[in-house]
């Protein structure tokens, strides 16, 4: 069901080519290619009655202005080049209000708006207009009084970007003159202690870190071109996965009872909430059969390769010398931790295998060699070959991890409080997809999981268990 409103916005090409219109990135012509579609789905609870008579203003005066992108599609120039071409909005394309039967339970809102996010997965973002989409769902459900949907494709921007721009439109609901604040990501480790090592001393490592780089591009490249994860409870393995539905559950933990396990075991939250979300794996593969134990099983997790502390605004992102926004980010494989066929399980070697995975491979120049890699592909092959290359990378893996930081303190959307936050990426070709999201003291972990083949609810309380099992062991 569409908004009704006066307000028209006709979507239309300019006839001759704007100078300024801007060349798509590398990245954003892979996400938007023949052989990948991706889109964002980012989910704001409201803890009132969604009322949506002001909508289409807030779009047309706080929306539209964060970035031309939105207001732009993607269209060939004269010598075959893609460019985001500005065009005229139609707001009300963009604007979809369901309709529900009334007086329902809350249990059958729940379905209701489950069934709707998933038939959100399988449908594509038009390509003659800006794409993107809100969805406003005004019906409560047991976690919120109303949910207001972002559909975003991937080409605009990675999570970085289009959660700086959602950031954009929000205010802090106890002051809205105030800033939002984010938790600090800094290392406390003084950087005089790297200066206080001995040329002598750091020749050891720097070969280290050669050889460590070169076996892990070498992993990288074999693992997308040749080496295929085993079919498993959590990977089908069918050829068409972008085109199949998806089912997206939550689970919620508490970053003090994160924090506390990361400061016990001397860790990362990364690696914390890696070991977590591995272990709950392996206990739900394990569930469905012993076999599948030791099965090979890797996670493509997704880094931010911004070199910067928290969000910045939109306008320093978009500033030609900053060069912030954007897709930015590159992909290492973190083979998941087998479990052992004892009794004498310790969830411990989930948390401290994905500390030692995520340091070493993180740090490593193979992050870079691989993005230059995808670049010569690029070049020498084109934009397609590329975007062939991320599918192959893809499919070949189990699950993808991917995360963002949201604020510390609570948002508000024109006066509607939000009481929750979540995302998740469609049309990555995974059985599994899991999204992790910080926000007023919760983690909150998204699970995209293929329709008809995972049992999301059983891969929940697995989740849950897992954190159980390291939190015990940890305090």
């Amino acid at each position: 069901m569409k908004m009704e409103s006066g307000l028209q916005i006709k979507t239309r090409f300019s006839q001759e080519a704007d100078a300024e219109d801007e060349p798509v990135s590398p990245t954003g012509q892979y996400f938007n290619s023949n052989s990948l579609s991706v889109f964002i789905l980012a989910v704001l609870e409201s803890s009132v009655p969604i009322d949506d008579s002001c909508t289409l203003p807030l779009l047309r005066e706080l929306f539209l202005p964060v970035n031309p992108r939105f207001s732009s599609v993607m269209a060939y120039d004269k010598i075959g080049e893609r460019r985001w071409k500005k065009v005229e909005v139609n707001l009300q394309d963009h604007v979809n209000v369901p309709s529900f039967s009334e007086s329902l339970s809350v249990e059958l809102y729940d379905d209701n708006f489950d069934k709707y996010l998933t038939k959100l997965s399988t449908t594509t973002l038009p390509e003659d207009r800006p794409l993107w989409e809100i969805h406003i769902l005004k019906y409560p459900t047991s976690k919120a009084a109303g949910h207001i949907i972002f559909k975003l494709h991937h080409a605009l921007g990675d999570g970085y970007s289009l959660m700086g721009a959602l950031l954009s439109c929000l205010q802090r609901a106890d002051n809205p003159s105030l800033p939002l604040t984010f938790p600090s990501t800094k290392s406390k480790k003084s950087a005089s202690i790297s200066r206080a090592k001995s040329f002598i001393s750091c020749i050891p490592r720097t070969l280290t870190v050669i050889n460590g780089a070169t076996f892990d591009f070498g992993w990288t490249v074999l693992k997308s071109a040749f080496i295929t994860d085993d079919k498993t409870p959590i990977r089908s393995g069918d050829k068409d996965l972008a085109c199949h539905p998806v089912k997206i559950s939550t689970v919620a933990f508490s970053m003090d009872q994160l924090k506390l396990i990361k400061t016990k075991l001397q860790v990362t939250i990364n690696a914390v909430i890696t070991g977590i979300v591995s272990l709950g794996v392996r206990l739900y593969m394990e569930a469905n059969g012993t076999v599948f134990s030791n099965s090979r099983t890797t996670a493509l997790v997704l880094l931010n390769t911004r070199n910067i502390n928290g969000y910045m605004s939109v306008q320093d992102m978009l500033k030609a010398d900053n060069k912030i926004w954007g897709n930015q980010f590159a992909f290492l494989h973190v083979e998941l931790p087998k479990l052992t066929t004892n009794k004498t399980l310790n969830p411990l070697d989930f948390v401290s295998k994905a500390q030692q995975n995520i340091l070493r491979k993180k740090n490593s120049p193979a992050v870079y060699l691989t993005g230059q890699f995808l670049e010569i592909i690029r070049k020498f092959r084109g934009p397609e070959a590329a975007a062939q290359y991320i599918k192959s990378t893809c499919k070949r893996s189990s699950l993808g991890i991917t995360s963002l930081i949201g604020p510390v303190e609570q948002m508000a959307l024109a006066n509607h409080p939000v009481k929750g936050l979540y995302f998740m990426p469609i049309g990555v070709h995974k059985s599994l997809v899991v999204s992790v999201m910080s926000y007023m003291g919760t983690l909150r972990i998204g699970l995209g999981t293929e329709k008809g083949y995972i049992d999301a609810q059983k891969l929940v309380c697995c989740i849950d268990t897992a954190f159980e099992l390291i939190y015990k062991a940890a305090t």
